[in-house]
């Protein structure tokens, strides 16, 4: 007798659907295809690899053909031909249509930007209906892409989130049960890209709105964390995302000063300040 085993991730042929401007600095793009009817995913914060066409290409190129070998025949396409790959987080997942919502944060597109948009932003500024994108996403509902994981007996939950972390943050607060309890900081690059969170929980949650003379690299959300008296636990959970050095800092602050069990603290460097996701994977 042989037992098939599900691959736990594979391609998904997609176009975009439509978008929704969330922000200044935040819009949502809703992909649809046949193949999503595939697409399954229990995850809160779902990690997703997005392939969009390089500058002058109409559809991603990723040779999928060569199976498990289509990684190395990725990097061997030409610079001009080869799909740009980025990594995001699932916000939903929706049936009857089969549609998913990326949300996709805009750095650099505004007119006079001080930095430059990278191709992803450039791509999501101006996605329309009908554009074409492949999706390396999850076959299997419960995967190792899948983070949030705290235990049964959880009775506090912690949560720190930059603009990236701010789609998982929501999907995980509402999937939360009710009555939970959760203290929530999140930081954002504009007033304007607060947004409502819906949540049955008992959360409590802290925006903050970094402004252009902010220090790089350090968490706004810090000192208020510091300064918090969190409510009686027995069993807290953190849960912290986004740009890399303020992950650590804020994770030594919840493991060091706050003492909280190292296994109870999950930590994921989405970004990295100065370094693009090409630099990044090639320093890991």
């Amino acid at each position: 007798m042989t037992t098939a085993v599900a691959a736990p991730f594979r391609f998904f042929a997609l176009h975009v659907v439509r978008t929704l401007r969330l922000g200044p600095s935040l819009v949502r793009v809703t992909f649809g295809g046949e193949e999503l009817r595939e697409f399954c995913s229990n995850g809160c914060d779902q990690s997703l690899s997005l392939f969009i066409p390089a500058e002058g290409q109409t559809e991603p190129r990723v040779p999928i053909e060569l199976g498990d070998g289509w990684w190395q025949g990725w990097r061997e396409l030409p610079d001009d031909v080869r799909a740009v790959m980025r990594s995001y987080t699932l916000r939903a997942l929706r049936r009857d249509p089969d549609e998913i919502d990326i949300d996709f944060v805009l750095h650099g597109v505004e007119p006079g930007a001080e930095t430059q948009a990278g191709p992803a932003s450039r791509w999501a500024s101006r996605a329309s209906a009908g554009d074409r994108v492949l999706l390396l996403g999850p076959a299997i509902a419960d995967n190792r892409a899948i983070r949030f994981r705290p235990a049964e007996d959880t009775d506090l939950t912690l949560i720190w989130g930059d603009e990236t972390a701010v789609p998982a943050v929501s999907a995980i607060l509402e999937s939360l049960p009710a009555g939970t309890p959760a203290r929530v900081w999140l930081e954002v690059q504009h007033a304007g890209d607060i947004q409502d969170l819906a949540t049955e929980a008992d959360a409590e949650i802290t925006w903050f709105v970094r402004d252009r003379e902010g220090a790089e690299g350090s968490p706004m959300a810090l000192g208020a964390i510091r300064d918090t008296q969190l409510p009686d636990s027995t069993k807290p959970y953190v849960w912290i995302a986004g740009e890399s050095s303020c992950v650590k800092q804020l994770r030594r602050h919840f493991v060091g000063e706050r003492g909280i069990d190292r296994r109870s603290v999950t930590f994921v460097g989405y970004w990295r300040q100065g370094m693009t996701e090409e630099q990044l994977r090639a320093a890991e």
